[in-house]
Order: C-alpha cells, then sequence, then structure tokens
C-alpha cells in the first residue's frame, strides 16, 4: 500500500495554503470542540494552539462509519494547519463527517477567541503550491476498476490465481456500497439453519430469485448465484472474515438464509479483503483518488485503461484482462430518470447508496461494444431514512418480529413481501411514511444494537427511535390513533399464534408485540439498487449486442445486469458481489497475456 499513501501525500502538497497567517488571534491552549456526524453523535476534536497559530488537532472521540470516515480524519485536521484556516474542503463520500470535523474543529477555535469568520475567509488557493500533472504508466496482469465488495473480492481471487493487479478507485477511499450496506448474505447453511429449525436448499434460494424477480433474471446466472453461495461464504471465512450463528430473514430476503458478519455494516468484508491485500502489496496496487475514464482494446481485447489521478494520468496496461467493478447508479439522479419506467420520479428520493454509485463503468463497458440490460429496474426500499435516506437508524432487526403502521396508526402490507411490494404500498400512504413497531424481544437491553452497530439508546436520545411502556403511549409519541395501533398489534399477536396467513397474505412471524418497553421509528422510501447493468455470462465474461464474449473483459457486482430481474431478494446483493467478484478473478488470471 506504498502507492496508496504516496497519493495521500501529493494530495495533501497540493493542497498546501498560505491562509491567514499573521492575521489570527488566539488565546494560547487546547480547547475541545464537537459537532454532529453522520449518526447523530459529536465528533470531539482537541485544538491546540498559540498566540497566532492553530498547532495541533487530534480526534478525541467519534462515532462515524469506519472506514469510510477515515479519509476525512485523515485530512482535514492537517489541511486546517496546512492552511491555517476553516475553508477546506470536504471529503468525497464522507461529507456529514467531514463537516462534523470542520464544525467541531470551529467550535474549539471559538472557545479559543479565534475570529471565525476570518477563519472562514481563509485558505487562499492561489497561493496553492502545484504539483506537476503526469502521465503514469502501470503494468498488471489483471487491471480492475472500482474497490467495492466485487473488484476487492476479484483482486483477491486473481492474485490467489497467480495474478499481479492493479485497482483504479475513484473515491478517496475503498469499500463502495459494500462498506455501507446492510451486511446480510444469503446461502444455504445447514450447519446454522438446521440447528434452529429452519430447513432450506439451494434449489429453494434458485426458485425464490427466479420468481422474486418475476423470472426475467437469467437462469444461468441465477444458479451460479445460489450454488456458489455458501461456498462463498466459507471463502470469505478462510480469509478470517466471522459471522455469527445467527440465521435471519432479511427485509425481502423471504427465507430465514441471511447470514450477518460480526462487524458492523460491510466493514468485515472490505477489511479482510484489505488485510489479504496489505499482506500481498508487492503483487497487488490499489490507487484511490484514480478515476478510470475509458477502456481500450487491443487486437480486440480489452487490456488498456485510462484514468486520471490526483497527480496526473495513469495508464494501467492488464496484459491479461480488464474487470469493471464500478457499481450501480443509485447515485445518479440522471441515470435514475433516464432508465425508470416503473416508479414515480425519483428525482427527490434519497438513496442508500455512496456518492459515488453514478454508473461510470455502464458507458466505459459500452464504449467498447457491451450489451445493458434490464437498466430500468431500479429497486427502492421502504427503509429510508427520513432526512437522509441513508438505511442507518433503521430498528428493525427481523423481518419475524415488526410491523409497518401509517400515519393512521393502521397496518397497510405484508410485511414480509417484495421489496418492490412493500415499497409501493408505502407510497400509497400519508407522506409516503410509516413507523416500524416492535418491543423488548428485539431490544432486550438498551445496549442492543441494530445491523449499523447504533445501541437502541443512543437512538432514542437522538430522537430517530421513540420508545414507551405501552401501546398508548407510544401512540401519543407517533401521533397516531391509539385505538389504531393497539388494534393492529393486537392482530398482529393473534396471526403469530395461529401462523398466519393474515389479512395481507403475511406468513412470517416468530415473536408476538407484547414485552415493553416498546419502540417505533419513522422510515420513507430510498433508492437502494439497480438490477441492470452491464451482460455477462457464467463465467462474468462480458457480451456484446450479438451475446459474443469480449475478450479480456470481465464484470462483477451492481455494474451489471441480468442476474436478479425486476426485483433483488434482500440479502442477495452481497452474494453476487462476492460470487461474481470472484469468479471474475479466478477467470481473468487465466486469460492467456498480451505482449507487453
Amino acid at each position: 500500500m506504498k502507492r496508496l499513501s504516496m497519493l495521500f501525500l501529493l494530495t495533501a502538497v497540493a493542497g498546501l495554503v498560505v491562509g491567514c497567517g499573521s492575521d489570527l488571534s488566539f488565546e494560547p491552549g487546547s480547547y475541545t470542540g464537537g459537532a454532529p456526524g453522520i449518526h447523530g453523535e459529536d465528533v470531539v476534536v482537541s485544538v491546540t494552539v498559540d498566540r497566532s497559530s492553530i498547532k495541533e488537532i487530534e480526534i478525541v472521540e467519534n462515532h462515524e462509519t469506519p472506514g469510510v470516515s477515515d479519509v476525512a480524519f485523515e485530512r482535514i485536521p492537517q489541511a486546517v494547519i496546512d492552511g491555517q484556516t476553516l475553508n477546506v474542503d470536504t471529503v468525497s463520500g464522507a461529507t456529514y463527517s467531514s463537516n462534523a470535523i470542520i464544525g467541531a474543529i470551529e467550535e474549539a477555535l471559538a472557545a479559543a477567541g479565534g475570529d471565525i469568520a476570518a477563519l472562514r475567509a481563509g485558505g487562499d488557493d492561489e497561493n496553492a503550491d502545484a504539483v506537476t500533472a503526469a502521465t503514469e504508466v502501470l503494468n498488471a496482469d489483471v487491471v480492475i476498476i472500482g474497490a467495492g465488495g466485487a473488484g476487492l473480492s476479484a483482486a483477491v481471487a486473481a492474485n490467489e490465481a497467480g495474478a499481479s493487479v492493479i485497482v483504479l478507485e475513484k473515491m478517496p477511499q475503498v469499500g463502495g456500497n459494500t462498506i455501507i450496506s446492510g451486511s446480510a448474505f444469503n446461502a444455504v447453511d445447514p450447519g446454522r439453519q438446521e440447528p434452529l429449525g429452519i430447513e432450506d436448499s439451494v434449489d429453494r434460494h434458485y426458485e425464490q430469485t427466479l420468481a422474486g424477480g418475476d423470472y426475467e433474471g437469467d437462469p444461468t446466472l441465477v444458479r451460479t448465484l445460489v450454488e456458489n453461495a455458501y461456498p462463498t461464504l466459507e471463502w470469505l471465512e478462510a480469509h478470517g472474515m466471522e459471522f455469527d450463528d445467527h440465521v435471519f430473514t432479511v427485509l425481502g430476503g423471504l427465507w430465514p438464509r441471511a447470514h450477518h458478519p460480526v462487524m458492523p455494516l460491510g466493514t468485515g468484508y472490505i477489511k479482510t479483503y484489505m488485510d489479504y491485500i496489505e499482506e500481498h502489496s508487492d503483487e497487488i496496487t490499489v490507487l484511490t483518488e484514480t478515476r478510470a475514464r475509458e477502456i481500450y482494446l487491443e487486437g480486440g481485447r480489452a487490456s488498456v485503461v485510462n484514468a486520471s489521478g490526483p497527480d496526473g494520468t495513469v495508464v494501467a496496461q492488464g496484459h491479461k484482462a480488464v474487470i469493471v467493478a464500478t457499481g450501480g447508479f443509485g447515485a445518479s439522479i440522471e441515470l435514475r430518470e433516464r432508465y425508470n419506467t416503473h416508479w414515480p420520479s425519483l428525482a427527490e428520493i434519497g438513496t442508500t447508496n455512496h456518492p459515488g454509485a453514478t454508473g461510470d463503468g455502464l458507458a466505459m463497458a459500452e464504449a467498447v461494444g457491451a450489451d445493458l440490460v434490464g437498466l430500468e429496474y431500479i429497486q427502492l426500499l421502504p427503509m429510508g431514512d427520513p432526512v437522509t435516506g441513508s438505511l442507518s437508524g433503521n430498528i428493525e432487526q427481523a423481518v419475524e418480529n415488526r410491523i409497518f403502521v401509517n400515519k393512521d396508526g393502521n397496518r397497510f402490507v405484508d410485511e414480509g413481501a417484495r421489496r418492490d411490494v412493500m415499497t409501493r404500498a408505502l407510497f400509497d400512504q400519508e407522506d409516503s411514511f410509516m413507523w416500524i413497531v416492535l418491543d423488548s424481544h428485539n431490544y432486550p437491553t438498551m445496549d442492543t444494537t441494530n445491523n449499523f452497530n447504533e445501541t437502541i439508546q443512543e437512538l432514542v436520545d437522538q430522537g430517530r427511535a421513540l420508545m414507551a411502556d405501552s401501546l398508548e403511549e407510544l401512540a401519543v409519541q407517533m401521533d397516531v390513533d391509539p385505538d389504531n395501533l393497539v388494534a393492529a398489534v393486537a392482530a398482529f399477536n393473534e396471526a403469530v399464534e395461529t401462523g398466519g396467513p393474515d389479512e395481507f397474505g403475511r406468513t412470517l412471524f416468530q415473536y408476538r408485540i407484547d414485552t415493553p418497553p416498546y419502540f417505533a421509528g419513522g422510515r420513507k422510501p430510498t433508492v437502494h439498487h439497480t438490477m441492470g447493468g452491464i451482460r455477462i455470462n457464467e463465467r462474468a465474461q462480458v457480451l456484446d449486442t450479438d451475446g459474443t464474449v469480449i475478450p479480456g473483459l470481465y464484470a462483477a457486482g451492481e455494474t451489471t445486469g441480468g442476474i436478479h430481474g425486476t426485483n433483488r431478494l434482500g440479502g442477495n446483493a452481497l452474494v453476487d458481489v462476492n460470487v461474481f467478484g470472484r469468479i471474475a478473478g479466478t477467470n481473468a488470471a487465466a486469460e492467456q497475456p498480451t505482449a507487453e
């Protein structure tokens, strides 16, 4: 990872500014400041100043997402010190964390008697040192575009198969959507399922995946997905990733086969891959802030990627193959609006995606003849944060143990249905808003965490969840009709006893909602996944519009289409990312090299 460190250093050098200099005035000492980050809790900093300058900034406490915010913690304090200014850039992909760090530093400097207006106005970039742009030519067996779950799994698999690898990532950090995902991984796993009384089979997973996508998915790709799910989970475990023994039904997953990593969010996947990559840094190079622009064919074979990096142009030569793993386009309003034919306008809808999910790989692949399929199939979830659209703050733990109610306090859908079914029903409710309602079966202590490593106590303290000792009291806090809420829970509890189906056709049940304290959390629709993309075969090779393989070109993950059909089952994304990333890497490494 020496190359990665050098890029960070060059970026820092390029950003040096003169700033306010002698105009600054402080009361010498160390001061503490705080500002809320992405999860609502303060990022706390300690700032040390002398009479005329900012000397040191230390991050004292934070609850930000590991991996996503790391670059912001590294860069922003240094930029403030280098420029002696608060007028510094936020880090793309970590905007909330960046603003929290800047806000915390500002509060500390205000306590030190600093002129905040002058500090905000500093940082004249006309005085910035320049880094001369240059073209750097890099060579490896395999070039991978994108350092999310698919790209990194491909990098590890390709290296295990004997290939040297270059990974190009446009964002300042690795991880993509994987690192901020809910992390559920569907796999038929008798060793974990049978002790819990769960019957399952690969054929059932296959049929549910096909049917869940209205049979629009390619059966060969679906069969490849489900048959390789558990072997890929074992592969991850062999590389040190840990999953707990609890198998559950994730939202829209239709069956209890989802595995939950021990580490929060999708950080476990990325850490597992990066640990391997760092151990093999002489064979795998990861370049961040390096955006791929074009793929070139040499002699009809994909082998060269042209990219722009922080210090100039990077030409990466893949002598065996190029793998596209750039993710979907859920964060691109332009592409969502261009391809959407099944939903109301998505221009004002939030997204769970990281800001780099803008579909870059689609245009690059199409330019060299790749076929694109299913772009109109865009998945929404009914689980977005009402303010940000993210999945953080979601109080649900498992499909079987919660209900959804609208602003009248009434249920309106089978909460175990497909994701598109639930979201369409939510759009029909007032303000497209709902409450998740559950009880202490899900949160036996106030330190119990959700899937995003947030404790229920934190969510209640932040006002992102409500808590009460009775349903009537909870209804008052929710501003819904208490009689309706009590009746909705009573009907649900009766269905738990009978096993259903209930009036909405729901069949997934476990616990009654009858044990205080009771909890509620608000949710709205959010853009989550794009099912369409680059057409591939079961070897992850990219196909052209005639169905012919484009030599040397592979793709994996959300940038591909044809696997999930019209609707992806919950818990199948991380399977897709890791299964086809692994397949792409292994097969790319087996290609015959072009002449160097």
